[in-house]
């Protein structure tokens, strides 16, 4: 039997002296991945993300971009059941400058694309992560503010 399973999360960014840098959370595992976690209760996706976003970043000031959410899923064994997971990624503008080791993570780092790219270590948040990317590119070309 497989169980369901929904996360949501944000992939979080910050400015930097007119450069992006996006926030990566080392998991317990050693996954590098984004701020994310399981939708409780009656919450919407983008609650949790944002629950998601203050419990393991400890950032408060930030704002979810409109228009942007991805998901991805896979499956894995824990205590002799399968589940099936999908998680819902959006993008976050952060206005706080650092952010806050949770307990269910190991280390985190800010990091520009490049960098973020070559860190994440599973596919469908790096496939997320370089759309999500390109859509910053994107309102930014239009002159859009993502604030």
């Amino acid at each position: 039997m497989t169980v369901e399973a929904v996360s949501a999360g944000a992939i979080l960014f910050r400015d930097t002296r007119g450069h992006r840098e996006y926030l990566l959370l080392k998991s317990r595992p050693g996954d590098w991945e984004f701020p994310k976690g399981g939708v409780e209760g009656d919450e919407e996706l983008q609650q949790t993300a944002i629950r998601e976003v203050q419990e393991e970043a400890g950032i408060e000031d930030f704002r979810l971009i409109d228009g942007f959410r991805k998901d991805y899923d896979y499956v894995f064994e824990a205590n002799g059941t399968t589940i099936h997971k999908t998680v819902h990624l959006f993008i976050a503008h952060s206005f706080e400058a650092s952010a806050e080791l949770s307990k269910e993570h190991r280390d985190l780092q800010w990091r520009d694309y490049e960098q973020a790219l070559n860190t994440i270590t599973q596919d469908g948040p790096r496939e997320i992560f370089e759309d999500a990317h390109e859509y910053l590119d994107e309102l930014q070309n239009q002159n859009e503010e993502y604030v």
